[in-house]
């Protein structure tokens, strides 16, 4: 394990409130200009702060991993890119349970009221409480202090990158870590439209939740389609690593899918029968951080751009 990753783990792993951010984003600016980079801090709506090394104008391909964090919650964000009816009907069964117990709170409060009118309404402020509070827990609840796949992986491989890409290929790289993927891809969506004419044709490798699995998946938007032999013969695959490309029949919710050229990287576990999954992220159990995942990531990220 690298020092900066060590100083990421151990006093900025967590990125949730604005101070988190401000101390965690000055962090990255003494990194970039200790190495040579240029660095800003981009503004756009809802508070986000996207934070951008290197000339995004004349670099082959853009390297970026989201920074924020997520709220800690009691059930993990189950993801099964190849098998998206698994990864729906995950995500029904919990509306479904969400709605079970809202559902059987309304019903003690309707008999309460019932029986004793002074608990009239009881029913429906329940409901309300038990929705509003549902909804806060996703979007606001407490951070995360778990966070080395989701997404403190793919942030210290952006920061391993920086440090290691060779002087001569430095002009021909950029880095951004986005702010807000958790609130629903803002900070990405900040940076498309601020970056529209240059983002247009240019690659983008989005590196979120890549250390936990040895199945390296990359998954491709159109656009990026005319660089797959490019991406193939960097990460090519070897012992240890299972590496797929994919463009149709498969699905991850991440930052690329708001560029054309987007790419999406994501470490996966297998079941016996082939199934491959996510599963401990948005929890306590986010805690498994692979370092050769690392290692193998970031050897292929510094061969890519010679190979465009």
């Amino acid at each position: 394990m690298t020092g900066t990753t060590k100083t990421i783990m151990e006093t900025y792993q967590v990125r949730k409130s604005k101070g988190q951010k401000k101390a965690f984003a000055s962090y990255v600016e003494s990194l970039a200009t200790a190495w040579g980079y240029s660095f800003r801090r981009e503004k756009g709506a809802l508070g986000v702060t996207n934070l951008v090394v290197g000339d995004v104008s004349r670099a082959k391909v853009v390297y970026t991993a989201h920074y924020d964090t997520c709220p800690v919650l009691p059930f993990p964000n189950f993801i099964t890119p190849k098998n998206i009816f698994i990864y729906l009907l995950y995500n029904i069964l919990l509306v479904c349970g969400f709605f079970a117990v809202a559902f059987a709170a309304g019903f003690v409060g309707g008999v309460l009221s019932a029986l004793l009118p002074v608990f009239g309404g009881l029913a429906t402020l329940l409901g309300y409480v038990i929705y509003f509070g549902f909804v806060f827990l996703l979007l606001c609840g407490p951070a995360n202090k778990h966070t080395a796949n989701d997404n403190t992986s793919g942030v210290t491989l952006l920061v391993d990158l920086m440090r290691e890409m060779p002087p001569e290929l430095r002009d021909e790289v950029a880095f951004v870590f986005f702010d807000l993927e958790e609130m629903g891809l803002i900070g990405s969506s900040a940076f498309a439209s601020a970056h529209k004419k240059e983002m247009k044709n240019r690659l983008l490798v989005n590196f979120d939740c890549v250390s936990d699995g040895e199945h390296m998946l990359f998954v491709l938007r159109k656009g990026a389609n005319a660089h797959r032999k490019a991406i193939e013969e960097a990460f090519a695959a070897r012992d240890g690593f299972r590496v797929e490309v994919a463009e149709k029949g498969v699905f991850y919710p991440s930052d690329q899918a708001k560029f054309r050229c987007g790419v999406g990287v994501a470490a996966l576990r297998a079941t016996k029968g082939g199934l491959l999954y996510m599963n401990r992220i948005h929890t306590s159990r986010d805690v498994i951080y692979r370092e050769e995942n690392i290692e193998f990531l970031k050897e292929g990220a510094i061969k890519l751009p010679s190979l465009l």
